[in-house]
């Protein structure tokens, strides 16, 4: 596009019209009015109709905004602009699921415009260009962005028409990715207000020419993470910090073909993780090969998950709604729980109200051979789960809170059972304040159902408390210190106050509790004090003070002040 935009901007000397403009860029004409609206273009106005004529230095401005592929530094900021317009209007923790939903409308409407322009190019047949075969996904005519551009009035409730045909032409693909959304109250969305966010959007073409998935995904995950931040106590339920993932991916090393789960997927992290790890490992090719499940309760975070999977070109990742615990969505034909290679989780903390009696006569066998899980808490609950869901190979990283490795009763009881059945292959101790909304301590339990011979009736222990970045507000991880994490349980063994290989022996000693403290030491060597030099010193400094208050005696007697 900025080949041949530049080449009209050399070779032509005539002035061209709104329509050649828009043509010529791939862009509606309303978002070129809307450019001169906010001041960005000047055109010329000419004749008794005062039609625009677009000039070299106008050709050139758009060269450089529409023409130009953004940085991942420009998306963001624009991006997070449009929340500014959503701000004071509804809840902040409300910002994302509208502002993601209409990122994702956008983003397919551009790119139909785009594969749609393609075949025209190249056949030049109407009916070819817009047959399904040749879309990612069906963007119906009066369904794309340049109609919502061009409505004054019941925008919301336009938007909400949009989403449900788009939703039922792209059915099961796109399934309640838009349930949340609702535009229609004019109170939170009066008209002008998603006339500015139309317009906002309106900027920039979102079509795979300027913004690969590469860069949009990116971006996605940047506004994740500023939602989650701004959200507070809510954001913890959506996102998990990068950090945390990459040091259980990193120890987990998902492999060609792998199929890995998350029951509580939420944002989608783990599972993005694990791409982008096998990814940077062996290529884009071998990344595309992982089999990719996850189920989330909360429908708003659901979206967010289904969305950022789309946006990273993961159209294949199998994300479900519905309640782990009581619903699981994961099933074989003969309605047992599937089982996979990798299992990765960050659950909700210690809920209290959760579906109990369901799990209690639990007809998937992840209760044979272990406790009930307390009624009001539900941590050991999503662990059972999770060892159900491990293949014969399985292996599992899962963040806990750190009363898992300590408490009583019949939480104490899974814990033995667990451990006698040798699945635990190692527990990393993490710093504090990494997750947004709790201050509470948390630990990363690393389960293997096939341990190698070397770690057979053993526990590797690592202490990574005391490694972080401090924030105001939240802490994080340096990336040497993930790599400490990785490269401490990859060599499974000892180093001085910050790992131990713990035999299953002592364990059982301390009947089974895991407290990290009971087998680190991780406390700061006191300095021997040496008892004699330390009195000769204080007697030295004593004789020194003796002769010092003489001569200040004998200089006052001097001065005649001696009474």
């Amino acid at each position: 596009m900025k080949t041949i935009a530049s080449k009209v901007l050399n070779e032509s000397p005539d002035l061209l019209t709104i329509g050649e403009v828009s043509k010529l860029f791939n862009i509606h004409p309303d978002t070129l009015r809307n450019w001169e609206k906010s001041g960005v273009l000047v055109p010329l106005r000419v004749g008794a109709r005062k039609d625009r004529k677009y000039r070299k230095q106008d050709i050139q401005i758009l060269i450089e905004k529409a023409g130009s592929k953004l940085t991942l530094a420009q998306l963001e900021q624009f991006l997070w602009r449009s929340a500014d317009i959503l701000r004071g209007k509804i809840d902040s923790s409300d910002y994302k699921k509208y502002i993601f939903g209409l990122l994702f409308y956008k983003r397919i409407s551009d790119v139909w415009d785009e594969e749609h322009k393609k075949v025209m190019d190249e056949y030049g047949n109407p009916a070819l260009a817009e047959a399904d075969y040749n879309h990612r996904f069906q963007v119906p005519r009066d369904c794309k962005w340049s109609i919502i551009e061009n409505t004054s009035e019941n925008i919301g409730q336009r938007l909400n028409e949009v989403f449900d045909k788009l939703t039922n032409v792209n059915s099961p693909k796109l399934d309640k990715i838009f349930d949340d959304l609702d535009f229609a109250n004019k109170d939170r969305f009066p008209n002008e207000t998603l006339q500015r966010l139309i317009n906002h959007f309106s900027q920039y073409n979102f079509g795979s020419t300027y913004i690969s998935s590469d860069l949009l995904g990116d971006a996605y995950e940047y506004l994740i993470k500023e939602f989650a931040a701004d959200a507070g106590k809510k954001g913890g339920e959506f996102y998990t910090p990068r950090e945390v993932e990459r040091v259980i991916i990193g120890i987990l090393k998902p492999h060609q073909r792998d199929h890995i789960y998350d029951p509580t997927v939420g944002s989608g992290g783990f599972l993005l993780e694990a791409y982008n790890y096998l990814k940077d490992k062996a290529g884009e090719d071998i990344a595309r090969t992982l089999y990719l499940y996850g189920q989330e309760l909360n429908i708003g975070t659901f979206a967010i998950s289904k969305i950022n999977m789309f946006l990273h070109g993961l159209d294949s990742a199998d994300i479900r709604r519905g309640d782990t615990l009581a619903n699981p969505q994961f099933l074989t034909e003969s309605g047992n729980l599937q089982t996979f290679d990798i299992a990765v989780a960050n659950p909700p903390y210690s809920i209290k109200d959760w579906e109990f009696e369901v799990y209690r006569n639990d007809k998937y066998g992840r209760i044979d051979g272990y406790d009930l899980p307390p009624q009001k808490n539900a941590d050991f609950a999503f662990v059972l789960h999770i060892i159900r869901s491990m293949n014969t190979n399985g292996r599992a990283g899962i963040v806990l809170p750190h009363g898992v490795l300590f408490r009583g009763g019949s939480e104490g009881r899974i814990r033995e059972q667990i451990l006698k059945n040798d699945l635990v292959d190692a527990i990393v101790a993490l710093p504090p304040k990494l997750f947004y909304g709790t201050g509470i301590p948390a630990a990363i339990w690393i389960l293997n159902k096939n341990k190698p011979e070397n770690k057979k009736g053993k526990v590797l222990i690592i202490d990574g408390e005391r490694d972080f970045l401090e924030g105001k507000n939240q802490n994080s991880l340096r990336k040497q210190d993930i790599e400490k994490i990785v490269k401490t349980y990859d060599k499974y063994e000892d180093v001085e106050k910050y790992s131990r290989v713990v035999d299953m022996k002592e364990i059982e000693e301390n009947e089974f509790n895991l407290n990290v403290r009971r087998y680190i030491d991780g406390s700061e060597e006191q300095e021997q004090i040496d008892v004699k030099k330390v009195w000769k010193e204080l007697k030295q400094l004593e004789s020194e003070r003796e002769k010092i208050n003489k001569q200040v005696t004998s200089f006052i007697k001097e001065l005649g002040y001696d009474q």
